[in-house]
């Protein structure tokens, strides 16, 4: 039986990894999305997390039957046998290989599903074949219907807290006409309740593992003065001995909430944003540091309550062979377990933990940090409400961070939402279940509770799996890749879409300064061939950038808040800009301007004029950029289109300097008419790098009025 063993032990390290692997994006996917953490730093914080919460925080007891999804008789004299215990075992061991196979094939698409649900699923479906082999009744379908209904419920809930969380900051901050200053004084206020939820959740998780340690050993008098009361007749007043909400944990919630938000208080009060950047992004940093603490709950949460998702199973297979074929209600979790469990889900965040954590973050909706903080709140205000007795709804956290996500992107409006990722992540929730059912019902047939067939169906099951990842791995990304910044330079994330959409029309910027000096110095008799080349190479820089913005567009992370053909548009108008500058510069290189000095300055103040709206025009993009980070605000559109208007007044200024020019060159040219007629379609192509310019900036008025 020691072959079994060793054998079930690699199954619970599987499972373990898988677990760390798949659930990880659970605490860190939208820090990542929303850019307040690298997926370097994301992936260290959660592996940390991951291994305190499970391996400090974890029951040191577990259910021998996970979930209570099998409801077994010890008094039964048909299930205290030796044959329904081998039997029990070898489901158990096919339970975990099947949903940890499952768990694979989902990351490997990236696709977040239930660590929890796919172990039910697993139970339900060796625990059909038991009752037919056993002739009895094991299966609780109430815990199943319970599951089925936390699909819906979890993420509904969880999208509502997350909208209305998302809707308070950015009605009270960001549409403020000052968001720093409101934020100074608005952001503590709104850390206290944040603090305070997750101060209780904290207890209820934490204490869990070390009061029911104590409790064992008589280290303390009552656990419920600090842990909520686990039956469903328990109330909700905090006095009470059987309450829900015990006194004791809500005045430690409290002082946690008031603790931290005096510290924000006195962090925020004196700080200069200056070097976070003026507008939205100095509103953000307060957010990224919310968040981050937050990831680290749900992780630390997660891990603690994940954990017997792996070894839960384990446990009873060990009990089982180390007492000769006992069954127990609960077992002791030996510490050689607790310790495979808990790094075995760290080893999985940290190999494999980036594919779904790339779901979350980036596929569904925008992230920002004041997004993302919104999310998490929501999420854990919807785990810890489930996990009361007074619903007891076995809720997934995966489930629920999702449909905070979607909660966040819909307050937005309906566009905001990839509802393609959406339903396919829907689908796979969907699958978990009978996906997990079906395969531990074909291995524990295979297995036929016989430890020889047990030696060889693992092994195989184990190849066909590595297998199927090797002639999958076109796409890897191998451990020191996904330890890297990801193209990052000096510690900053990888750009969003409109960051890069920013980038370009500063080039395009950069181009218009280039033709500038091109035609001063073509204006003033000089040679301008140095001006010229310079215009070129700054249009082929600006080139570059749209075509990697192309790319980008046509990739499968792509997520805007807008129609990818929109964009599109909007990043053709902008090139259009660059293109006509580059133009004006090799008008220039044909032949000399006409040698009128009147004519020259006019030409010269046209250039000018045409680069103020090209400059007004890149401080549009700019707050198009910020815009976006803060969530499409209100009053960040309205500002947009003051914006807008203030490119439309340039370009009509430079139509009254290129008309007067123009007439200019028309009534006085008649005595070299060529050199009039090439100023001429110099001064055109300036008007059309301002013409340009207006209609890029017209191509953003949709995002204005939507």
């Amino acid at each position: 039986m020691i072959v079994v063993l060793m054998l079930a032990i690699a199954v619970c390290a599987y499972m373990s990894w898988n677990i760390g692997a798949n659930d990880v994006a659970n605490a860190m996917g939208t820090s990542v999305g929303s850019r307040a953490l690298t997926l370097k730093q994301a992936v260290i914080i959660a592996a940390v997390f991951e291994f305190c919460g499970a391996f400090f925080a974890g029951d040191a007891v577990t259910d021998t039957v996970r979930k209570g999804i099998l409801n077994i008789n010890l008094a039964d004299e048909n299930l205290v046998t030796d044959a329904f215990a081998n039997d029990l075992m070898f489901g158990f061991i096919a339970a975990m290989m099947a949903a940890a196979v499952w768990l694979t094939i989902a990351t490997r698409f990236g696709l977040p599903v239930s660590t929890t649900h796919s172990i039910i699923g697993g139970i339900v479906g060796v625990g059909l074949v038991l009752e037919v082999q056993h002739d009895a009744s094991l299966i609780d379908w109430e815990v199943v219907r319970k599951v089925v209904i936390s699909w819906v419920a979890s993420p509904l809930m969880g999208g509502i807290l997350a909208f209305f969380s998302f809707f308070i900051v950015r009605s009270t901050i960001l549409e403020a006409k000052d968001p720093i200053a409101r934020s100074r004084w608005l952001a503590p206020i709104l850390a206290l309740p944040t603090f305070f939820t997750l101060g209780l959740a904290l207890q209820f998780k934490a204490l869990k593992g070390f009061i029911s340690k104590a409790d064992s050993n008589g280290w303390i008098a009552d656990k419920n003065d600090w842990l909520p009361y686990k039956e469903a007749d328990g109330v909700f007043n905090p006095m009470s001995e059987n309450a829900w909400f015990p006194i004791n944990s809500l005045m430690v919630s409290f002082a946690i909430g008031c603790i931290a938000s005096l510290i924000l208080w006195s962090v925020l009060r004196n700080y200069d944003f200056k070097k976070q950047g003026e507008g939205f992004q100095g509103v953000e940093k307060i957010f990224v540091w919310l968040q981050i603490i937050t990831a680290a709950y749900v992780a630390f949460a997660h891990g603690a309550n994940d954990r017997s998702n792996a070894i839960g199973p384990m446990a009873a297979v060990y009990d089982i062979l180390s007492s000769g074929g006992g069954l127990a209600d609960q077992v002791d979790v030996p510490l050689w377990l607790v310790l495979l469990g808990s790094v075995g889900i760290a080893v999985g965040v940290v190999t494999w933990g980036w594919r779904v954590m790339e779901t979350i973050g980036t596929k569904i909706t925008d992230i920002t940090p004041t997004r993302g903080f919104a999310a998490e709140f929501g999420a854990a205000t919807t785990i810890l409400i489930f996990s009361m007795p007074f619903l007891a709804v076995p809720v997934s956290t995966t489930h629920t961070l999702v449909g905070s996500v979607v909660g966040v992107g819909l307050a937005g409006g309906a566009k905001n939402v990839d509802f393609k990722v959406f339903s396919k992540i829907a689908a796979s929730w969907v699958a978990s279940l009978p996906a997990a059912g079906f395969g531990s019902v074909t291995l524990y047939v295979a297995m036929g509770s016989d430890p020889l067939k047990l030696i060889v169906v693992l092994p195989i099951s184990f190849l066909l799996v590595g297998y199927v990842m090797w002639k999958t791995s076109g796409d890897e990304i191998f451990v020191e890749d996904a330890l890297a910044d990801a193209g990052a330079d000096g510690g900053k994330y990888d750009p969003t879409v409109f960051e890069l959409f920013h980038t370009h029309a500063e080039a395009v910027e950069e181009t218009v300064e280039h033709m500038l000096s091109a035609v001063k110095k073509s204006a003033k008799g000089e040679d301008a061939s140095e001006e010229i080349n310079a215009t070129i190479e700054a249009e082929l820089r600006a080139d570059d950038i749209k075509n990697a913005l192309r790319e980008k567009v046509g990739s499968k992370g792509w997520k805007l808040l807008i129609d990818s053909d929109e964009f599109l548009y909007m990043l053709g108008r902008q090139d259009r800009i660059a293109d006509y500058a580059q133009n004006v510069a090799e008008q220039l290189s044909f032949r000399e301007l006409y040698k009128n000095e009147e004519a020259r300055e006019m030409v010269i103040e046209m250039a000018e004029a045409v680069q103020k709206t090209a400059a007004v025009y890149e401080d549009t993009v700019l707050h198009l950029r910020d815009l976006t980070l803060s969530g499409y605000t209100k009053k960040g559109r309205t500002e947009l289109r003051e914006l807008i208007h203030q490119v439309n007044l340039a370009e009509h200024e430079a139509d009254l300097v290129e008309s007067r020019a123009a007439g200019f060159v028309f009534r006085e040219g008649a005595d070299d008419p060529l050199a009039a007629v090439h100023m001429y379609r110099v001064l055109q192509r300036l008007d059309d790098v301002a013409n340009s310019c207006e209609d890029a900036a017209n191509a953003f008025l949709p995002i204005v009025y939507n």
